[in-house]
């Protein structure tokens, strides 16, 4: 069995960090666009009224995401999640997680 691992360092001066907060209060939550001005390698989408926290991490598929819920429990989910475009570095997060009058914070890290 071969185990292959891959790693990339960043030199100090050069990680990039952003932190938001988001609250859609439509009858019908469209998908949110986040500009961050860098490509992510790590992204986190937490509904704190729920306590949901969606994961999305460099070299997973789009619409993926590391799914944790209240009690704990971890999931993989393969659709309905985040998307980033690895050219200009948006975060597209699905409407289907969004969900109306809930508070989200999010973290995007390159």
């Amino acid at each position: 069995m071969a185990i292959t691992q891959t790693q990339t360092k960043n030199p100090a001066s050069v990680v990039q960090v952003v932190r938001g907060r988001y609250l859609d209060d439509a009858a019908t939550p469209a998908a949110a666009s986040l500009t961050t001005g860098f490509v992510p390698r790590a992204v986190k989408w937490l509904n704190l009224t729920d306590r949901i926290q969606y994961e999305w991490y460099e070299g997973m598929a789009a619409d993926t995401t590391l799914k944790t819920v209240a009690n704990g429990t971890r999931s993989l989910e393969t659709t309905d999640g985040i998307t980033v475009s690895s050219t200009t570095g948006v975060i597209t997060i699905d409407a289907d997680i969004i969900l109306q009058n809930k508070q989200y914070a999010w973290e995007a890290v390159n």
